[in-house]
């Protein structure tokens, strides 16, 4: 009988040690960083900040729009369509940093989209990553 208590109690303290060592093997978790944050604003539109991280995975590529006056041309690829039909490109100020803005297209010829309404000559808009910068927008994929 005295044996078997010492037995349990032997027991007992290896597993304490086991799950002790286990918690405190000096090893912790890196710091978990959101691959992106989105800051509404008062116009309904949202601000998208990827990681580094998410940008590389999503592969972000922009180009500028070109042209000048009610002539603007921006890659048809910087075009995304809501589910009322609306058309909209991400503009980019700062790396990493993205927001939706209106565009209104007049032509698409092949590659390039004729707009006659949008962001300004120069601006960056997204070309690659658009319609996953959008679905992050509007909640698609629920944080897969």
């Amino acid at each position: 009988m005295r044996l078997r208590r010492w037995f349990f109690i032997g027991l007992a303290l290896a597993a304490l040690a086991l799950a002790l060592g286990a918690c405190s093997n000096g090893v912790t978790a890196p710091p978990k960083v959101e691959a992106i944050t989105i800051e509404e604003q008062e116009s309904g539109l949202k601000i998208l900040t990827l990681s580094e991280k998410a940008a590389e995975r999503l592969g972000v590529a922009t180009a500028e729009v070109a042209g000048s006056g009610s002539s603007l041309t921006i890659p048809y690829a910087a075009i995304v369509y809501d589910a009322k039909g609306a058309t909209w490109t991400y503009v980019t100020s700062q790396p990493l940093v993205y927001m939706r803005e209106s565009v209104t297209v007049e032509v698409i010829d092949g590659a390039v989209a004729h707009i006659s309404a949008g962001p300004p000559t120069g601006t960056q808009v997204v070309t690659t990553g658009a319609a996953e910068l959008y679905g992050a927008e509007i909640g698609v994929g629920g944080g897969h």
